[in-house]
């Protein structure tokens, strides 16, 4: 029997990725499985971030202060 049609799903969290995964092993369906990459500018930035934090670079802030910055 040729195949019909190809179904991509994008599970939104580890549970329905397992799921999706039990159900494909359980109909012994043919899947594959692809993340995607994050942007490395957006990396970059995350990981400057946590070198200025461990660097004492960081900024302390009460609630208060955050709520105010926040308006």
């Amino acid at each position: 029997m040729q195949r019909q049609s190809i179904i991509i799903f994008e599970p939104d969290t580890v549970e329905q990725e397992k799921a999706l995964k039990a159900f494909g092993k359980a109909l012994k369906l043919k899947y594959e499985v692809k993340t995607k990459p994050y942007n490395p500018e957006f990396v970059e930035m995350i990981e400057k971030g946590d070198r200025d934090l461990a660097n004492g670079k960081g900024v302390k802030l009460s609630i208060e202060e955050f709520k105010a910055l926040c308006k």
